[in-house]
């Protein structure tokens, strides 16, 4: 009988790509999955998020010219996953709506939960609540600029985009924001 034949997937080619991870697992971890939760809000998703950023990275480590750009290249993976995340949520609730709306649905509710209630009586609700109601690239930005504590320029690297429209959608961001809160009070 023939043996069937498994391929390398590259990892334990360079020795340099596991020190690398290293490094970077052991400094930035945790920004990482504070990053990923609050661009999808599920504690879970967000270490998945970033530990599938880590072995994108130490796979393809080889790939990089300059290893001080892995750190960038894990921030772009993980938002790329989250945006991958939402994109994958859209077409659940879609479903999930479709599917509520039959006649036949079970246990179709009409009430808010006790634990949505008071969710919407929490101060920082209403802000999460407007963040979240923001276009994508908006709410990346701001998450980017005022949670993960990243300069324009990092976040320009990041998301892929120039400076100048890092400044637009946070402009506009925070420009809906204020009207949201305004309306609420």
């Amino acid at each position: 009988m023939r043996r069937a034949r498994v391929e390398d997937p590259g990892w334990g080619r360079h020795p340099s790509a596991d020190a690398l991870i290293e490094q970077l697992y052991a400094a930035h971890w945790h920004s990482l999955v504070r990053l990923a939760w609050l661009l999808v809000h599920d504690q879970a998703a967000a270490e998945d998020i970033v530990q599938d950023a880590f072995i994108a990275t130490h796979r393809n480590a080889h790939l990089l010219r300059d290893q001080s750009a892995a750190l960038g290249y894990l921030r772009r993976a993980v938002i790329n996953a989250a945006r991958s995340v939402h994109r994958h949520d859209v077409v659940v609730r879609r479903e999930l709506t479709a599917e509520a709306g039959k006649a036949d649905a079970l246990g179709r509710g009409s009430a808010a939960s006790a634990e949505s209630d008071a969710l919407a009586h929490l101060g920082d609700a209403h802000i999460l609540a407007a963040v979240r109601e923001l276009p994508p690239r908006q709410r990346e930005v701001l998450v980017l600029r005022y949670f993960a504590d990243l300069s324009e320029a990092q976040i320009a690297e990041a998301l892929g985009v120039a400076p100048g429209s890092v400044k637009a959608h946070a402009h506009r961001a925070l420009a809906a924001l204020r009207a949201r809160m305004e309306d609420r009070s």
